[in-house]
């Protein structure tokens, strides 16, 4: 990226309810085709007679993957008007960041929905045999957005560490009852154990299949990472993301949210072909402008520079659950804040703290234009 503070978004966009109805094969009112066909025009959607047509059709597989495409076309240009310079799809085409990887592994079976944030829930599964990688989850969806796309294309991808940390782990665990009598260490080499399966049997498989599509970065989603925070196991995470990663012809960024990040930034400069950490701070942050010590939310910063972190930063300026717009001024003065931590410039990306999609479209795109107005203002300041 050439320029100084690029703009990324990190995550997911809520999903438009005439992809949620209209994939799962509900008839749509007149008022959310009228929605949808509004926000088209708003982003300079093409051919939107056609979408119209489609959305009033009778239920069909080839109607359903219509409007997968259809809302990520959305959702890239949503966020290229917004002004971001690295852009993905709003992860239109997944379930869930977890339920989507999951579906498509064999071994899996779901048990029910369980609470993660926001009043939002997931669908968590056992791991009952070993994985079994089924078929891509990713691949048809970097190769539809890179081909819509004008602007950087950066593949999320949720880590194996975080799926293995949210999934029971059924299979490994009775492998080894019986074999290792203590319970901790036998929990751990069963985790470690079920890790290195799912790496080597689904993750790498299909990380290959995404650099040979020409992906050219792919994030790894990791928010499990600080989950047990005993060395051996913070260890197992580094291993377990320097594995995923080793050996690509790709670049790779981590991104990590709602985490102890005293704790991460202990072993993030053992992260290898690492090029950014993507870093929440604004939840933690007060409103008032200013850089110094109002910039409360931001002291965790300087523990990885502290630690010998010497990649680059995804810093979160962008709270994403509240429908707060911080204004340019705020953004402005949180980026400024983070290059006296950082003492170069070139190392900051401009981020929202996480994905958006607790937030709706109209929140989403204001506070998108806001952190892009308030980039350029910081980029002004030098």
């Amino acid at each position: 990226m050439g320029r100084l503070f690029p703009t990324q978004e990190v995550g997911s966009l809520a999903k438009p309810t005439w992809r949620v109805k209209g994939y799962r094969g509900e008839r749509l009112t007149k008022e959310e085709i009228a929605e949808a066909i509004g926000w088209g025009k708003k982003l300079g959607i093409a051919n939107l007679d056609t979408f119209a047509k489609l959305l009033r059709r009778k239920d069909s597989a080839k109607k359903r993957k219509t409007i997968l495409e259809w809302s990520a076309k959305y959702a890239i240009r949503f966020l290229e008007t917004a002004g971001l310079d690295i852009v993905f799809d709003g992860e239109q085409w997944r379930s869930e960041m977890y339920e989507h990887v999951a579906r498509n592994i064999g071994g899996f079976e779901f048990l029910g929905q369980v609470k993660s944030f926001d009043f939002r829930y997931f669908n968590k599964a056992a791991c009952t045999r070993k994985p079994v990688y089924l078929r891509p989850f990713y691949v048809e969806e970097f190769a539809f957005t890179r081909d819509s796309a004008k602007n950087e294309v950066k593949v999320p991808f949720t880590g194996p560490y975080t799926i293995v940390e949210w999934t029971f782990n059924e299979y490994y665990e009775k492998r080894l009852h019986g074999k290792v009598a203590d319970f901790r260490q036998r929990e751990f080499e069963a985790k470690r154990d079920f890790i290195f399966d799912l790496m080597a049997e689904v993750v790498r498989p299909e990380i290959g299949k995404l650099v040979d599509c020409g992906a050219k970065w792919i994030q790894i989603d990791e928010p499990a990472a600080t989950t047990d925070q005993t060395d051996d196991e913070m260890k197992l995470f580094v291993e377990s993301v320097n594995e995923t990663v080793k050996g690509f012809n790709c670049a790779f960024s981590l991104h990590n949210c709602y985490s102890n990040y005293e704790v991460l930034a202990k072993y993030a400069c053992e992260l290898r072909n690492c090029c950014q950490l993507a870093l929440e701070f604004p939840n933690r942050d007060g409103k008032q402008l200013g850089t110094g010590n109002v910039r409360s939310g931001y002291k965790e910063l300087a523990s990885f520079e502290d630690n010998g972190f010497t990649g680059n930063y995804g810093v979160g300026v962008i709270d994403v659950h509240t429908d707060f717009a911080e204004p340019p001024q705020l953004v402005r003065d949180r980026v400024l804040h983070a290059a006296k931590i950082i003492d170069d410039p070139g190392r900051i990306y401009v981020s929202t703290d996480c994905g958006l999609r607790t937030r709706t479209w109209e929140t989403s795109f204001q506070k998108l234009k806001n952190m892009v107005l308030g980039a350029e203002l910081a980029r002004m300041a030098f």
